[in-house]
């Protein structure tokens, strides 16, 4: 058990396709669900709702990912260096998938 976290591209008419999977990045999952509330978010839990992403938030992201606030939770882990680099790749391929006209989500689950 624990915090798993994915992103995937959409377009209609195709399969989701994953972009990204993380285990246990914590501080992440905190960032993307206080960005989840900010735009009025009504679940219980920020848990398995799906969340897309603009390039305003990619970019908001790319300029945060180093710092960002610790998060905890139980089963949540804790956030790293290798956490951090999944999340540099993950910020540039969602860019990049978003300007060749998909839509991007997060989700997690815990």
């Amino acid at each position: 058990m624990g915090l798993d976290q994915y992103a995937f591209t959409r377009r209609e008419g195709e399969k989701d396709t994953e972009i990204m999977y993380w285990r246990k990045h914590a501080d992440l999952e905190g960032w993307m669900s206080e960005l989840y509330y900010e735009r009025g978010g009504e679940a219980d839990m920020f848990n398995c709702v799906e969340l897309e992403l603009t390039l305003e938030d990619l970019f908001r992201l790319k300029s945060q990912y180093k710092n960002l606030e610790p998060t905890s939770g139980y089963f949540f882990g804790t956030s790293g260096q290798y956490e951090e680099n999944q999340t540099k790749v993950f910020i540039d391929n969602a860019i990049q998938a978003i300007e060749a006209g998909y839509t991007v989500i997060y989700t997690s689950w815990w």
